[in-house]
């Protein structure tokens, strides 16, 4: 017999009940709908050496499936480019869009055991925002997540990952994701 609670992620339960506050008092925010929040999370992985070899997009996948918990979606390439002996609707990469709980619970294993894991991390960089309050930042290895298995990746490639923000600044996504934990350098 259920007891009647619902599940809630651990990140989603410190937003509400420390960042929330926290925020409202560092940004002067009268009402609790201005503080921002996160939106959604995109993995994408480009895999530019998938012209010649198929088998890097199935490996890319499974990457971001085991990371994610999500089926990516592939990225085709639009425009023929020579010089990369590219032609048009050629798949290139994947990517995945998490919300909701994934989003929450991926913040949480990102920030608490995935950055830390990071060969000769020193901090994030505070000037990748893009100027509406959204972060970007690239991982050059894919095995640093703990969902990956090194013995069947073939090939080390890296990632973006964009956290996208309520905030309408860069000043206000900042203090969001400082708040949450992201380790950014002093």
């Amino acid at each position: 017999m259920s007891t009647g609670t619902k599940y809630e992620p651990r990140m989603r339960e410190k937003y509400r009940k420390s960042v929330v506050p926290a925020l409202m008092k560092r940004l002067g925010y009268s009402n609790i709908m201005q503080v921002p929040t996160l939106e959604k999370i995109v993995l994408n992985m480009g895999v530019g050496d998938a012209v010649g070899d198929a088998k890097l997009i199935d490996e890319a996948v499974m990457c971001l499936r085991e990371i994610s918990g999500q089926k990516p979606v592939i990225t085709r390439s639009k425009k023929a480019i020579s010089n990369f002996k590219l032609r048009e609707n050629v798949p290139i990469g994947c990517k995945v869009t998490l919300r909701g709980e994934r989003m929450w619970e991926f913040f949480d294993r990102l920030v608490s055991i995935t950055i830390p894991r990071i060969r000769d991390f020193r901090g994030l960089l505070r000037k990748s925002f893009d100027g509406f309050g959204n972060y970007t930042l690239g991982i050059k290895e894919q095995i640093v997540f703990m969902e990956i298995d090194r013995d069947k990746v073939s090939r080390i490639t890296g990632m973006d990952i964009c956290i996208c923000t309520t905030a309408s600044s860069d000043k206000e996504g900042l203090a969001l994701l400082e708040e949450m934990g992201m380790p950014y350098r002093k």
